[in-house]
């Protein structure tokens, strides 16, 4: 008798079989396409900043062989005189102490309001204004810088006097010389102002990110809002508040329109920041480039050489830091 029996009709169906020696399946048009597309672009932006920066390199060593002088420590600016002499030690010191107080008044101010649309704000008020900062990035620098002329100097007069008579003993704020608001003072509030959209949005979207399960779980064990802030929600966007700055840093290195209508430019290198003058890379490039001979104009492209190379330090220490974070970092996704 056979006791074979049948195997049940309703058996799952034996695993596929799969071929190891089988070719790969050819690549859709498409996708090579796209391909070759990205790969073309990539290679494009890499070809064009090697040429900017050999660009630069080159007319700068023309100029800065030429120079009499020290190119990082000379204090004036007179390309066209006899001796040759221009540096950049004014210049520099006034795109670093601009920047500078732009930074220390913008961050914390784009934190309070990143917070407070991300956490605070109902739906229906956060969607505005977040449209509104949206809206302070779109407006030109040119703007921005005839705002400041006309409006922002007159009225910060009477702060610079508040603060010659009750911080001058700090030095920094003692005004040493008459004259309006045109100093490095009123350029640092101006170029808060036009980077905090900047810091404000990258700060807004890595709050967002926070974890919700770690913000749930700590109000269930009895913590206030602002402890859950100080806990999990700042420490988790710590990297994004510091990546952040660095950009809206790099904008505010860069600015020149908004600069140029603002600052009385003079190359006196002083510490007192509320006296008129003092002055930047982007701000001398714009004032001088017009009436520069060929020489002069190679003693510019000097000066824009190094704040070329400092933006991209700044940029790529912004990048680095981002990508220390996988979730914030599209490369490495």
């Amino acid at each position: 008798m056979d006791t074979t029996t049948a195997p049940p009709t309703d058996a799952p169906p034996p695993p596929p079989v799969f071929d190891k020696g089988a070719p790969k399946a050819k690549k859709q048009l498409g996708d090579r396409i796209f391909l070759g597309l990205s790969r073309g672009s990539g290679i494009t932006l890499l070809v064009i900043m090697a040429a900017i920066a050999a660009f630069l390199t080159y007319r700068a060593m023309l100029a800065i062989s030429k120079d009499d002088t020290n190119f990082l420590t000379t204090f004036e600016w007179n390309p066209q005189g006899e001796p040759v002499s221009f540096g950049i030690a004014v210049l520099a010191f006034g795109t670093v102490v601009s920047s500078i107080i732009a930074m220390v008044i913008a961050v914390p101010i784009a934190i309070g309001i990143a917070l407070f649309i991300s956490h605070f704000a109902p739906r229906r008020l956060a969607a505005p204004i977040a449209y509104l900062v949206d809206l302070l990035a779109a407006v030109p620098s040119i703007i921005y810088g005839l705002w400041g002329a006309v409006f922002l100097v007159p009225y910060l007069d009477g702060l610079n006097k508040w603060l010659d008579e009750y911080f001058g003993w700090t030095y920094i704020f003692d005004k040493t010389n008459e004259g309006i608001a045109r100093n490095l003072f009123t350029v640092g509030i101006l170029l808060a102002i036009m980077i905090l959209p900047i810091i404000t949005n990258v700060i807004r979207e890595v709050f967002l990110q926070s974890p919700k399960m770690i913000e749930e779980a700590a109000l269930a064990l009895g913590a206030t809002r602002w402890e859950v802030i100080r806990m999990a929600v700042i420490p988790f966007g710590r990297s994004g508040i510091i990546s952040a700055s660095m950009l809206g840093l790099g904008r505010a290195l860069g600015e020149t329109m908004a600069v140029a209508v603002v600052l009385s430019p003079s190359f006196l290198l002083s510490f007192h920041i509320l006296d008129a003058g003092g002055g930047t890379f982007a701000q001398n490039i714009a004032a001088k480039f017009n009436e520069a001979n060929g020489f002069g104009r190679d003693a510019l492209i000097a000066s824009g050489l190094v704040l070329f190379v400092i933006t991209l330090l700044v940029n790529g220490a912004a990048r680095a830091i981002i990508a220390r974070r996988k979730e914030y970092s599209g490369a490495n996704a």
